[in-house]
């Protein structure tokens, strides 16, 4: 179909979410703003990909991914490298975007640094919006 963008379930449940007011308070609770760059992932893809694209943004982004159990989407609050930051050891190669999510919910806020940049940079996991019975059946959007 010509003018058909292509979108990932991760992408659609993002906008869903983004889309709405509850969505967005929940999110801005633990630091989202509007206009902050979010990016799309996959569990499996390779850390270090998906912080390339991080640093495209040269800011705090929140990175999405559905949790594979639950379809739910997830966020990570990753800021920039930072030099006030102690510099820890890059994670190893080969790891995932999804082991960077579960050490956050293990860990709480974490430093982590990816082997092309030079400071470490800090993570943490948004816990995943649920919402309430009332939220649901009234369902605001925008």
């Amino acid at each position: 179909m010509a003018g058909r963008i292509v979108r990932s379930k991760t992408a659609e449940r993002v906008t869903e979410l983004l889309g709405s007011r509850e969505g967005r308070k929940h999110l801005s609770q633990y630091g989202w703003v509007e206009g902050m760059p979010v990016v799309m992932s996959e569990s499996q893809e390779a850390l270090e990909d998906v912080m390339a694209l991080v640093s495209v943004h040269g800011r705090a982004v929140l990175v999405a991914m559905l949790d594979p159990r639950s379809a739910d989407p997830l966020f990570l609050h990753v800021s920039a490298p930072n030099p006030a930051l102690s510099i820890v050891n890059n994670v190893a190669q080969g790891t995932s975007i999804g082991a960077l999510f579960e050490a956050a919910e293990h860990e709480g806020m974490m430093t982590f640094r990816v082997k092309y940049w030079k400071y470490s940079a800090v993570a943490h996991l948004i816990p995943a919006y649920r919402a309430t019975a009332t939220e649901a059946q009234l369902s605001y959007r925008n």
